[in-house]
């Protein structure tokens, strides 16, 4: 993966006032770079670009020209394009931060950040609620397991590595076979961004989880029958190949999409004929109306480890999350499933008996 350029940072004899929008926009996405990882600066550069390209549009020549009304048409303007509340939300948080680093390089008037509407939006719409449940993931991974054509396969051992341990997309393609101890069944999630596999929250998402007996012999079975040896472009040997060697986010994605195909282990709930069936492909298997992404697979394994019982601190550890991001955003259990599965067990020490 190619790091992002953003351009060239030039010095202005004029003062930080005479910036252009896309000046500003390099120079504020630069400014950041150490702290960001690749997907989060990858996903500011877009929806800045998006506003440097409306002040463009609208004749802003100079950052100091933005005011609270030129800031609330923006808004406006990215409104009526009838995106989801989610998205303004998140393109508005962005754009505060970046008028923010205006104000402290002084290049537009004091105060201009706290102009910058952030619109509120409901708790229950700030997440998705789409998971691979656990109705699915364990019938799902029972199936591979005694499946000899599937046992131990690429798809076996990428969803069991996922279901079990909550990693996120790239924390698996960022394994190793070091990162995998057979003695001690242990997978350890390392930053190593010098080449290629950053971490979500960098030196803080490291940890080694523990996985079950069963886990790590379907990973054993994986390396010794199914897995390319192969290495990477700075010559790792990645856990998960592909014949090229360490595979693109993207392809770990397809991975998945097809790992979890319902008609693995059953017929097809949605009616399709399998050996037909578009969906099967590489380029549609997104498509397939219950195949999962990874991020699919983490929600329902975060709601699974905490409706088996597993600690919350516990539950933090093994998935690099807090708890109030877990209760916001993964932990996507109802209402009567958090009643019948979490309470229900602990009635029995309210009797008065």
């Amino acid at each position: 993966m190619q790091r992002l350029c953003y351009g060239a940072v030039r010095l202005s004899m004029s003062g930080p006032r005479k910036l252009t929008p896309r000046e500003a926009w390099h120079r504020y996405l630069n400014s950041r770079r150490t702290e960001l990882t690749e997907e989060t600066a990858s996903t500011y550069h877009y929806r800045l670009k998006l506003f440097t390209e409306w002040c463009e549009d609208n004749g802003i020549e100079t950052v100091a020209e933005l005011d609270g009304w030129l800031l609330d048409q923006y808004e406006s303007f990215r409104a009526g394009q009838n995106i989801a509340s989610t998205t303004i939300h998140n393109e508005m948080e962005t754009l505060k931060s970046f008028v923010e680093y205006l104000e402290r390089i002084e290049a537009v008037d004091d105060d201009l950040g706290e102009r910058v509407n952030v619109p509120d939006i409901p708790r229950g719409e700030r997440s998705r609620e789409t998971k691979l449940s656990a109705d699915r993931a364990i019938p799902l991974i029972q199936n591979y397991r005694n499946d000899d054509t599937l046992s131990g396969t690429r798809s076996h051992a990428l969803l069991e590595t996922a279901w079990h341990t909550g990693a996120r997309l790239g924390g698996l393609r960022s394994l190793d076979l070091r990162d995998f101890d057979r003695e001690e069944r242990t997978l350890e999630f390392v930053h190593r961004p010098e080449t290629d596999t950053p971490l979500k929250n960098k030196n803080n998402g490291e940890r080694i989880v523990g996985i079950s007996e069963q886990v790590s012999k379907t990973i054993v079975e994986y390396i010794q029958s199914d897995r390319w040896d192969k290495h990477d472009e700075n010559g790792r040997q990645p856990l998960f190949t592909s014949m090229q060697g360490r595979p693109s986010s993207n392809t770990v994605r397809i991975w998945m999409y097809m790992a979890t195909f319902p008609c693995l282990h059953e017929e097809c709930p949605h009616g399709y004929e399998k050996a037909a069936c578009e969906f099967r492909c590489h380029s549609k298997s997104s498509q397939c109306p219950s195949s999962r992404a990874p991020h699919h697979v983490r929600t329902g394994s975060i709601t699974w480890h905490r409706d088996r019982g597993v600690p919350k601190e516990v539950t933090e550890n093994r998935v690099n999350a807090s708890q109030d991001v877990i209760d916001e955003y993964y932990d996507k259990a109802s209402r009567q499933e958090r009643m019948e599965q979490r309470r229900r067990p602990h009635l029995h020490k309210l009797d008065i008996e």
